[in-house]
C-alpha cells in the first residue's frame, strides 16, 4: 500500500439534510453576505497571509454561513494561539480529524497555520481562493510515492523555521470523528523536527446534538454541500484542541494522536473505522 493510499471515506449518503432549516429568505441572505465576504477577502491580495486579516476573514466566512464556533478562546493553550506550542522556536504540526471543507475554515478561525490540502481544494468556488491567497500547500494525492520525501522535507523545513503546519493525517473525509486511520508520512516532519503535535477534533452540531450536515462526503459536489451548510439553522463547530505528543517515532506520534482526537469526539453517522 502508498504512503499515499488513502481510506474510501464515508459515501455521500452518510450526510444528512439539516433539521431545522432556515427560511428561504435567510438562505438567500446568506449567500449574499457569503458572496460579500469572500469577495472582501480575495480584495486582501497578499494581506491575506497576515494571521490577524486571515483569522478575521475566515471568521467572517463563518459567520455569513450561520455557523457558530466553540473552542476560539482559551482551548489547550493561550487565547488566541490554542494550537501553536511556543517553546524552542519551532511550529506545530497541527493534525485533525477531517469531515468537511468546512473544517478548513473553523481551524484557522481559531488560529491561522499553513495548510497542508489535496491541489483539488484550490478549485473550490469557497475556499481554494481564500486557500490559494493564505498559502496552502497543496499535494497531489495520485497513489505515487515519489514525492513524499521531498514533502517531508519540506514540512519539516518549515516546522524548524517556526512555521506551524495544519494536516489531516486521515486524507479524506468522513462523516464523525471516529472514521478512518492517520497515514504517518507527516509525522516524520515532525520527528525530523522535532516539532510537537497538537492532536485537535472537529464535531458539528446542530440543535443541541452531533450533526453529519456539514460533511463533504464520496462523491457529492461542492455546490450540494454548501446549500446544506447554508440551509442549516443553528449549526455550530465544535474545535477541540487536546495536549501536544512528541516523540521520536512516527508511528507512535499517529497512533497517539488518533487516540486523542477519537477520545474527544463522538460517533454520530453510519461510517466507523
Amino acid at each position: 500500500m502508498s504512503a499515499w493510499t488513502v481510506d474510501s471515506g464515508c459515501p455521500a449518503s452518510c450526510a444528512t439534510d439539516p433539521d431545522p432549516r432556515v427560511p428561504l429568505g435567510e438562505l438567500a441572505r446568506r449567500y449574499a453576505t457569503l458572496t460579500y465576504a469572500l469577495t472582501r477577502a480575495v480584495a486582501r491580495g497578499d494581506r491575506l497571509a497576515e494571521p490577524s486579516v486571515l483569522r478575521a476573514e475566515a471568521r467572517g466566512v463563518l459567520g455569513a454561513l450561520g455557523v457558530g464556533v466553540e473552542g476560539i478562546a482559551g482551548v489547550g493553550g493561550a487565547e488566541g494561539a490554542p494550537f501553536s506550542v511556543r517553546a524552542g522556536g519551532v511550529g506545530t504540526l497541527v493534525v485533525a480529524n477531517h469531515i468537511s471543507w468546512l473544517d478548513v475554515v473553523a481551524l484557522l478561525a481559531v488560529e491561522p497555520v499553513s495548510v497542508l490540502a489535496k491541489r483539488e481544494v484550490g478549485r473550490w468556488p469557497v475556499v481554494g481562493a481564500l486557500a490559494r491567497r493564505a498559502g496552502t500547500r497543496f499535494i497531489d494525492r495520485d497513489g505515487s510515492p515519489r514525492g513524499l520525501p521531498g514533502l517531508v522535507t519540506e514540512l519539516a523545513d518549515s516546522l524548524r523555521g517556526g512555521t506551524s503546519v495544519l494536516v489531516f493525517p486521515q486524507a479524506t473525509t468522513w462523516c464523525s470523528a471516529s472514521g478512518g486511520r492517520f497515514r504517518r508520512a507527516s509525522f516524520q516532519a515532525a520527528v525530523d523536527a522535532g516539532a510537537p503535535v497538537r492532536p485537535v477534533t472537529v464535531e458539528y452540531r446542530q440543535g443541541g446534538g452531533p450533526s453529519t450536515s456539514a460533511a463533504f462526503l464520496g462523491e457529492e459536489d461542492f455546490t450540494s454541500s454548501l446549500r446544506r451548510v447554508a440551509g442549516a439553522r443553528g449549526l455550530r463547530v465544535r474545535v477541540t484542541a487536546h495536549a501536544p505528543v512528541r516523540g521520536a517515532d512516527r508511528r507512535v506520534l499517529a497512533d497517539a494522536a488518533r487516540r486523542a482526537v477519537l477520545g474527544g469526539g463522538v460517533t454520530v453517522g453510519k461510517c466507523v473505522a
